[in-house]
């Protein structure tokens, strides 16, 4: 049997001008079959494969070309996009820069108040770690001793809070965040081992103050989110529930995981401030169970209206072509079974 043959033959009878896929496919393999004179069930797997391939082909190539130009397209839109979210981000920047210019120097107060709607403003995520350097140092060269700790645990908290607030509160988001945060702040005390326990203690509890503050923030959004938004709850309601049960060890795995990179003096400084946290971690805990708990309720409304609706998508023709597809699937494997049960049956009896 000449495999390439047959596929040119069934490329040639291809027929486009009936109207269905359906029609269109069984006249090919009927004129195919008869002027090729074959037995369809006498084909071996791999010939079944060649002409479903052939077929899908012929069928998809004007949608797979048009997915293709749609994806061309879609990258260079990213990259359009990319450009502009840069160039607004200098926007912001030559604006709080200019705003600044007219503010005496020596008015801190003022130019506190700027620099907090500045870190409102400016999407800091992709200089996380450059901002948290300079807000550390920041408070360390313009605050007195006793005011230094508490200048880094409230800028921490801002900028925790500001990084987390806006997009989801995934584990592995949280995670790089609380990270990077930590990593920059290691890194000062590295560079400062004298000021090492005033840089990293309030920065942890900074770190705390803000994801709770981001969570809490959360938690109001659910509160009210209309039946509209319901999706983003329901179709990640495991995930995030799952997040929000385990913010407290999320948090203490951090800071281990930095300090299990950092150097002796700063891993021991670590590991004793992370013990001690235990304590200061309950109210985190205590608003994760809180959101969670309204979610639940959220969630528990949103599905009484959803019963009806998945009632009626389970009957619909693509929950049938996916029940089909399943039924399928284990005939398959079913069949397989049998294959090798027989195999090894008759390599048993030969012995």
């Amino acid at each position: 049997m000449d495999l390439e043959k047959i596929v040119s033959q069934l490329k040639k009878l291809y027929n486009h001008r009936y109207r269905t896929i359906n029609k269109r496919v069984t006249n090919a393999l009927d004129e195919t079959i008869k002027t090729q004179k074959l037995n369809f069930t006498e084909l071996n797997l791999h010939q079944i494969k060649s002409l479903s391939n052939t077929i899908l082909d012929i069928e998809s190539q004007k949608v797979h070309d048009e997915l293709e130009s749609l994806i061309a397209q879609k990258e260079a839109l990213e990259s359009k996009l990319y450009k502009k979210r840069q160039e607004l981000q200098d926007i912001k920047y030559s604006v709080f820069d200019a705003i600044e210019s007219t503010i005496e120097k020596d008015d801190t107060h003022t130019l506190s108040k700027l620099h907090q709607v500045k870190l409102q403003s400016i999407d800091i995520f992709d200089i996380l770690g450059e901002t948290v350097e300079s807000a550390i140092i920041t408070s360390i060269e313009r605050s007195k001793d006793s005011e230094a700790t508490e200048n880094i645990q409230e800028v921490i908290r801002e900028i925790t809070y500001q990084a987390i607030k806006e997009g989801s509160i995934s584990t592995i988001r949280t995670r790089k965040i609380l990270s990077t945060i930590l990593n920059s702040a290691i890194e000062v005390a590295e560079a400062s081992p004298n000021n090492a326990l005033n840089i990293l203690s309030p920065t942890l509890k900074g770190m705390r103050s803000g994801l709770m503050h981001s969570i809490e923030r959360f938690k109001k959004r659910v509160a009210y989110m209309p039946l509209e938004a319901k999706h983003i709850l329901i179709e990640d309601y495991d995930n995030i529930m799952e997040d929000l049960n385990q913010t407290d060890t999320l948090f203490m795995q951090v800071v281990q995981t930095q300090a299990n990179e950092a150097s002796n003096e700063i891993r021991n400084l670590l590991v004793e401030l992370n013990q001690n946290m235990h304590l200061d971690l309950e109210e985190l805990v205590v608003i994760s169970k809180e959101t969670a708990g309204v979610i639940r309720s959220k969630v528990s409304n949103f599905t009484k209206s959803a019963v009806k609706k998945a009632d009626k998508a389970l009957k619909s023709d693509k929950a049938k072509e996916a029940k089909q597809m399943g039924v399928q699937a284990w005939g398959i494997a079913k069949e397989a079974l049998g294959s090798a049960i027989k195999t090894a049956k008759g390599v048993m009896d030969k012995k």
